[in-house]
């Protein structure tokens, strides 16, 4: 007999609580049938490098190896532009400028003596993504990002030991949580860019300082990663 008390107690709960959310007035109840809508997105975001190196020995019988040994943080501000595709899925396109940079340092194999730089990186991306929304439980829904992008920088600065190239492409995966408001549309997003380019510039007729020529030439090739912790306001 107890123990179908405790069934009858713990279904009776469960249910109270289901009423209780059925009846949970719901803050822009429309928001998501808009065929098109315009937001803006504000946000941190932290650059990085997957570096290979060349093995290239200078005259001096030096062998040079850079790395990044940890991460600065950016500033990210864009627009949003959304359509409207069926009830679970949305067309996204949101031109971003992502204010960064990446910190590297140059070590050479025996010595250990190091050399460190800096690369300042501005970059204006445009990415077309899908956004797939799980189904709304009162004021919050959760979903996921899939998506491309085209990036440009806009302020390359030459004479530096590591040049990138000013084109870049790649893809977006990411997830976060549409937040109902009463006036508007709040979704914290955490999104992962990789680069599908070597962005590296090995071209380096611009280097007028022979003593950072030994660093250059110890790199092959370098692909773009990026994280963005944005929030978006639509």
């Amino acid at each position: 007999m107890k123990q179908i008390l405790i069934v009858l107690s713990s279904l009776s709960i469960i249910t109270i609580n289901c009423f209780a959310q059925q009846r949970k007035l719901q803050n822009m109840p429309y928001a998501d049938q808009r065929i098109f809508h315009l937001g803006f997105t504000i946000g941190l975001n932290t650059q990085d490098l997957i570096l290979t190196q060349s093995g290239y020995i200078n005259d001096d019988g030096e062998v040079w190896f850079s790395e990044i040994p940890h991460y600065s943080p950016g500033f990210s501000v864009g627009l949003i532009a959304d359509r409207y595709l069926n009830r679970y899925m949305n067309l996204r396109l949101i031109p971003t400028l992502h204010f960064g940079s990446k910190d590297l340092v140059f070590k050479e194999q025996t010595s250990g003596e190091e050399f460190a730089t800096s690369i300042r990186n501005n970059y204006l991306t445009i990415p077309l993504q899908v956004k797939m929304a799980a189904g709304r439980i009162n004021n919050y829904r959760p979903y996921l990002l899939l998506g491309g992008y085209g990036s440009i920088e806009l302020n390359r600065k030459k004479e530096q030991a590591v040049l990138l190239k000013s084109f870049d492409y790649g893809i977006e995966l990411g997830f976060g949580c549409d937040f109902y408001m009463p006036m508007f549309k709040l979704s914290p997003e955490l999104k992962f860019c990789f680069g599908l380019t070597d962005i590296l510039e090995t071209d380096r007729s611009d280097l007028k300082d022979e003593a950072l020529q030994k660093y250059a030439k110890s790199l092959s090739k370098a692909t773009q990663r990026m994280i963005v912790l944005s929030f978006n306001f639509e």
